[in-house]
């Protein structure tokens, strides 16, 4: 199958990234850096969860960010794991809410302390009170390609998530490596199965790079038909829930590469480069980014990123 020549980008660092990250970030800073996505051209934004504080701390402020957050111009998203958290993010004025339900039994009793059962049951009135504020819900599917604590998850189990989600007026699925147990034939086999079961609707990965194979997983994704993709700046991120979680596919890294090979992202590679390199001076640490170290393929403006330097 022919690549897709425009692909939507999800920027999911203000919240994936943030959340694992072990201090708390000033909310002037992440807005901060969600300033620079957007002067690069990013139009998708993950920007916080409503989860409890106490669990993850590095969220407490998800309703200022929420209200605070530049606009118009991009679609600011917030991650909900229950009701409650909906309630929250509904009444913060957020454009989008993105509920998630994890797979395998274990994961979710591990990541939000609920049955699968439990957390469906909130279904309903989440999809309703966002249907009354005319908000839209993506459903996030957690570890649809395998459970650190169970191992393999079947395609059913991922399979009536969606459908929970779809039937309930969800406008778009996450199908969630939240482990990085995928490879490139099981993305295929998933995505493949998954669009003969529900031909014709939105959905997208969220690839974590756990075992070093998320670019390789999102070309293949691609091949696949797949236009849709999580990525978070600088490849920071991982699930609090996942043992040795590692960060997601950065985003400058996946510009670069669907830019060399013809495919659109609407992102400016020079500019979100600049973000990371900003992010970077923000945590004070080397991140996992390679393109924001080697550069771009101009000889010249690669040895000015380079000379750059880093935290």
């Amino acid at each position: 199958m022919a690549l897709p020549s425009k692909v939507k980008i999800r920027e999911v660092a203000p919240r994936d990234g943030f959340q694992s990250w072990p201090d708390f970030i000033p909310t002037n800073r992440k807005l901060e850096i969600i300033q620079a996505m957007i002067r690069a051209g990013v139009t998708e934004i993950e920007a916080t969860s409503f989860v409890n504080p106490k669990a993850i701390p590095q969220m407490s402020d998800a309703t200022e960010v929420i209200k605070s957050v530049p606009r118009p111009g991009c679609n600011y998203c917030a991650l909900v794991p229950n009701l409650k958290g909906a309630q929250m993010a509904l009444e913060a004025g957020t454009d989008e809410i993105a509920v998630f339900i994890s797979a395998s039994e274990p994961h979710n009793m591990a990541n939000v302390r609920r049955n699968i059962t439990d957390s469906m049951a909130d279904l309903n009135a989440i999809f309703g009170l966002a249907k009354d504020k005319g908000t839209p819900v993506i459903g996030a599917i957690v570890v649809a390609f395998g459970c650190p604590y169970q191992g393999d998850v079947p395609v059913d189990a991922v399979f009536r998530l969606a459908d929970a989600y779809l039937s309930r007026g969800a406008t778009a699925v996450i199908l969630a490596d939240t482990t990085g147990m995928a490879t490139p034939p099981r993305i295929d086999g998933l995505v493949r199965a998954y669009k003969e079961r529900f031909p014709n609707t939105s959905f997208g990965l969220h690839l974590h790079n756990n075992r070093g194979t998320a670019m390789a997983n999102l070309y293949a994704a691609l091949e696949a038909g797949v236009n849709m993709f999580d990525t978070a700046l600088g490849g920071i991120g991982g699930c609090p829930n996942v043992p040795h979680a590692a960060g997601n596919l950065p985003t400058e890294d996946v510009v670069y590469m669907l830019e060399d090979i013809g495919v659109d992202t609407g992102i400016d590679l020079l500019a979100i480069i600049d973000a990371a390199h900003l992010l970077e001076k923000i945590l004070g640490q080397i991140l996992p980014g390679q393109v924001m170290k080697s550069g771009p393929r101009d000889p010249e403006i690669a040895s000015k990123i380079c000379s750059v330097g880093h935290a």
